[in-house]
């Protein structure tokens, strides 16, 4: 009996049990020029697990979530370097999705591709979560970064600039990580697209109009295509041509062109079943925000 017990009460709480806010799967991958030894390769895989329960067991946020409600991401790492022992260089890239109401489809909110990427990492070593925002080391910072970086943007996919803590967050981040001499954080550094500018242009006011769009797509726009796809399809047109303003504003920023990136397919594929005046109307808008994939653009019409 005592058994059985146990076992209803476990059922119980395990029905009731809430998981961590991300869902985030990892790979590191190398490039065929470099060399790679048996320690190296070990080092990898530990490195990867190590990355996968930072992001999946670190508490990002006060808000309880469900295991169904966790935010879907995966991160892409690609070492292209190996210029000293335990010192490792290359890319990382961070993508986030969410679902779209009432489908099975995932919409990609974030995907961004981070060229500064390098860090120290000693065999066996777990990454520690941050402490009040303060930096420790490259590794650690750069994942804390994007993983709130992931948050803003979904959460303000669901409510109105619903994700200015954790942009704030992950500003602090960048604050306290600028003096570290690591690449990536310099204010003064690349042409205005690294990750101080990354999160600094969200929290601008000129950047308004694409956090808004954030929320008119996903929740006013897609999130309504089972209802009424025709009322969907002009929200979305409304949201982008409010974007005009940015573009005019910060011509080729690093963040208006995030959006579009992430949204290009799944754009065309929208629009292209409009009728012919909205068709137009959307491949006006498009061309002008990203002219570099006017061609792409042009499949609206056909």
């Amino acid at each position: 009996m005592i058994k059985y017990t146990f076992l209803l009460i476990f059922t119980l709480f395990v029905g009731r049990m809430t998981a961590q806010e991300l869902n985030c799967q990892v790979s590191i991958i190398t490039t065929p020029a470099l060399q790679v030894g048996p320690v190296e390769k070990e080092t990898f895989k530990e490195l990867e697990q190590a990355i996968y329960d930072f992001m999946n067991t670190t508490k990002w946020t006060n808000d309880i979530f469900e295991i169904e409600e966790r935010i879907n991401c995966n991160i892409l790492i690609t070492i292209t370097d190996i210029p000293a022992t335990t010192t490792y260089s290359g890319k990382i890239q961070i993508q986030s999705t969410r679902p779209v109401f009432n489908t099975s489809y995932n919409s990609t909110v974030f995907n961004h591709v981070d060229g500064d990427f390098s860090i120290n990492y000693l065999r066996n070593s777990a990454i520690l979560p941050m402490s009040n925002y303060q930096y420790r080391d490259n590794l650690s910072a750069i994942l804390s970064f994007y993983a709130y970086m992931i948050l803003g943007y979904d959460y303000d996919s669901f409510s109105p600039k619903g994700g200015d803590q954790h942009f704030k967050a992950a500003q602090q981040i960048a604050n306290n990580a600028k003096n570290s001499g690591d690449q990536g954080w310099s204010a003064s550094a690349g042409k205005k697209r690294n990750r101080f500018w990354l999160v600094d242009n969200v929290l601008q006011p000129v950047f308004s109009p694409l956090r808004d769009a954030y929320y008119s797509y996903h929740r006013v726009g897609m999130d309504q295509m089972y209802a009424d796809q025709g009322m969907a399809r002009k929200t979305i047109l409304s949201a982008l041509q409010g974007l005009d303003k940015v573009q005019r504003s910060r011509p080729g920023n690093m963040n208006l062109q995030l959006f579009l990136v992430s949204k290009t397919d799944e754009l065309i594929n929208i629009f292209s079943q409009s009728e012919m005046k909205e068709k137009n109307a959307a491949v006006s808008i498009l061309k002008k925000l990203d002219p570099s994939n006017s061609s792409r653009y042009q499949e609206i019409l056909n």
